[in-house]
């Protein structure tokens, strides 16, 4: 059996054979050109490589090892596992197939739009009844419009998540999102209490509105770039999928 050569995986040099080597535990009798250093056998190690020597330490051999390269050849591609997914991403390829399925993304996609036309609009009323005095109804009215909308696409919103990840809120995909959404919600309502209770000014009830409105607009920026990052997703699936040869 060859004897393993021992050697210093932290030295800065390591000559394998070198002229005249006489280092405890290497028999380095014979005049040889090959020297290695320390991230030369590290890297051989990690690979598998193993250095021994015959019995009499007169030849070096380099043996391969049983050893799972970490390094994945080139032009490979990891397995997925087609019912969990890629780790990491918005859907697994189930909750994929529910969310194109369901008629309550339909409604999802319908709903987030109108309601930015309706921010929009009730923004305006209530920065011109801010400046003006004047419109308070208007403002008040468009207001109210905006949180009912904004109660409804809540509403179908969790339904939607139930039926795609089956989570009525928080679902891993969307949990920040949700979370912040709660915020939006909490502001809405409060001005409502305010309206229909007669707390507060005029002034601190648009005040609370246009706090809401702020992280309203956030919210609909955090669930812009999940959209994004969705479809992102969706192509680089399909890039997959027609690269695979047939």
């Amino acid at each position: 059996m060859p004897n393993v050569i021992p050697f210093n995986v932290g030295d800065s040099f390591i000559g394998f054979f070198a002229p005249r080597c006489n280092r405890s535990g290497w028999n380095c009798t014979v005049n040889c050109p090959i020297l290695f250093t320390s991230n030369q056998i590290d890297t051989a190690l990690v690979l598998g490589v193993g250095f021994t020597s015959d019995s009499k330490g007169n030849r070096l051999n380099m043996t391969r090892q049983d050893h799972v390269s970490p390094v994945e050849p080139v032009g490979t591609k990891p397995q997925v596992n087609m019912g969990q997914g890629i780790k990491g991403a918005l859907y697994t390829p189930e909750e994929r197939r529910r969310r194109d399925e369901s008629v309550w993304t339909l409604i999802q996609g319908v709903l987030a739009p109108l309601q930015f036309v309706v921010f929009l609009v009730s923004l305006g009323l209530v920065v011109r009844t801010l400046m003006t005095g004047e419109g308070a109804f208007a403002a008040d009215t468009s207001i109210v419009l905006k949180t009912l909308i904004l109660y409804t696409i809540m509403i179908t919103g969790s339904i939607w998540e139930k039926v795609v990840f089956g989570k009525w809120l928080f679902a891993h995909a969307f949990f920040w999102e949700d979370v912040f959404s709660m915020l939006v919600l909490a502001l809405h309502t409060t001005y409502l209490v305010m309206l229909f209770g007669g707390i507060g000014s005029f002034e601190a009830r648009m005040g609370v509105a246009l706090a809401g409105y702020a992280a309203y607009v956030i919210n609909a920026g955090q669930f812009l770039l999940k959209l994004r990052a969705a479809r992102l997703e969706a192509a680089s699936i399909e890039a997959d999928a027609q690269a695979v040869p047939a």
